[in-house]
């Protein structure tokens, strides 16, 4: 069995994006629509910006599946840059000369990568950060995660995301358990209920008005996961880092919760604790009462839905900015403007979606192992059977 593991190149406004997979078995169902269908999730959302009329993402399978089945050998995407016709010359690999607008930038945006990305590399043009920092680069992470979400799809294991708030507008009235998935999926902001929704866009509309960003909350759920996930014994294997660590690495991301792990500060042990009672119709044998520990106990999953929470702060960039300095001559100017998002946490969520199942497929190998899907669907079948034993005496 090859270690899975996945790379993502490219540049926001260069020709693409490229996607390489490694560590998917032989024997996966896979099409270029499915892949499609997830990745149109991600550039729809109230309040997006104007890229999202430009582009139509689509990854086109360039090695690794024939005939619409995995072959167990690396997985190759190319995802095509629309905007890049109009930049050609500004992103071009080859030399140009001073008499083409190359859209140098140096005015510095406050809260973006570019600073402290210019002075780490040396750079004068802060473009030369600011390209492989923009968020245009989940694209790539949601063709890949799709792969991932699809080979999940084989154990039983479902991801769903929505906004739980936006901006200090709260969205939470419908609890996990009880959300209509197929109403957040309707839903522009990914509100899980109509109040929330005609709250959250109001609080966009309001920040738009300001000329202003807006952040908030949302949340990511796996269903079905099995016991064991994710291990105790070594810092590194433990399931919730490794998920906070994805998480963490989407843009403008700045904090993580699993299950209630802040609402559980401010209660006693007994209310915290998730107690378990014996249950013969769970395959477990045993069912917790609650899940505040968000599917995850000791770095490995319980067999609860595994809950993550994400926070997303406003997008850097906006139409009125704020007071900067030019990163060469040090002159103070406004920060430089680029179209942005006025709000993007309904549109991170199929990111968040993505991680999820990046994470969880890599400690699913692990567990089960196998060159094809069918070992695996044997492993994994064999593993959850075994727990029956337990209890049993």
């Amino acid at each position: 069995m090859t270690k899975f593991r996945y790379l993502t190149a490219g540049e926001s406004h260069g020709p693409g994006l490229t996607v390489i997979v490694e560590g998917i078995p032989a024997g996966l169902g896979l099409t270029e629509e499915y892949i499609e269908k997830q990745m149109s999730r991600r550039q729809k959302g109230y309040g997006s910006g104007g890229r999202m009329k430009i582009e139509k993402d689509r990854a086109d399978i360039r090695s690794g599946v024939r005939h619409g089945i995995t072959l167990g050998s690396p997985i190759a995407m190319w995802i095509e840059n629309r905007d890049f016709a109009n930049w050609t010359d500004a992103m071009s690999v080859s030399e140009v000369g001073d008499d083409v607008d190359k859209k140098v930038y140096t005015k510095i945006v406050p809260g973006h990568a570019d600073f402290p990305g210019a002075l780490k590399y040396g750079q004068h043009d802060l473009r030369n950060v600011l390209e492989r920092a923009s968020a245009r680069e989940t694209a790539a992470r949601v063709a890949a995660g799709s792969i991932a979400r699809r080979l999940l799809e084989e154990i039983g294991i479902s991801i769903h995301s929505r906004t739980v708030a936006t901006g200090e507008e709260d969205g939470r009235a419908v609890a996990t358990e009880d959300v209509d998935w197929n109403v957040v999926e309707a839903s522009e902001v990914r509100a899980s209920d109509s109040d929330s929704d005609a709250r959250f866009k109001a609080a966009i509309d309001k920040s738009k008005a300001a000329r202003t960003t807006i952040g908030g909350v949302f949340e990511v759920v796996a269903f079905g996961a099995p016991v064991g996930l994710g291990s105790h014994v070594h810092w590194d294997r433990k399931l919730d880092g490794r998920l906070a660590q994805a998480m963490m690495s989407i843009n403008a991301v700045k904090g993580i919760e699993i299950g209630t792990g802040f609402t559980n500060t401010r209660k006693p042990g007994r209310e915290v604790q998730d107690v378990i009672v014996p249950d013969p119709s769970d395959r477990r044998m045993f069912r917790q009462v609650s899940n505040h520990a968000g599917g995850i106990e000791g770095g490995m999953s319980n067999g609860n839905p595994i809950v993550v929470n994400v926070a997303i702060k406003p997008i850097a960039t906006m139409t009125n900015p704020l007071p900067s300095v030019d990163i060469n001559t040090g002159e103070v100017v406004e920060a430089a403007y680029n179209r942005s998002d006025i709000c993007q946490v309904a549109r991170a969520c199929p990111v968040g979606e993505a991680m999820m199942a990046l994470v969880l497929v890599e400690a699913m190998l692990e567990k089960y192992g196998g060159d094809s899907v069918d070992e695996i669907k044997r492993n994994h079948a064999a593993y959850v059977e075994s727990h029956q034993v337990f209890g049993s005496s």
